[in-house]
């Protein structure tokens, strides 16, 4: 499997929507866990890397270089 590419302050689609219906969540942190904001409450989840590259699905939005 291919190792998916995304870095700090991407857009990303996870598999399964957050609980008030979004679906786009934005990368503020990277180290062994990866913290991700709901882009439709603010509301923030901090998941292990392996789990986290799973549960993802695409990268929507690049971060501006």
């Amino acid at each position: 499997m291919a190792e998916k590419d995304f870095n700090l302050h991407d857009v990303v689609q996870m598999k399964k929507p957050h609980p008030c219906g979004e679906n786009r969540w934005k990368i503020i942190r990277m180290g062994m866990d990866i913290r991700i904001k709901c882009l439709g409450c603010d509301h923030s989840v901090m998941i292990p890397r392996r789990d986290f590259s799973k549960k993802m699905k695409k990268v929507l939005e690049k971060a501006e270089s």
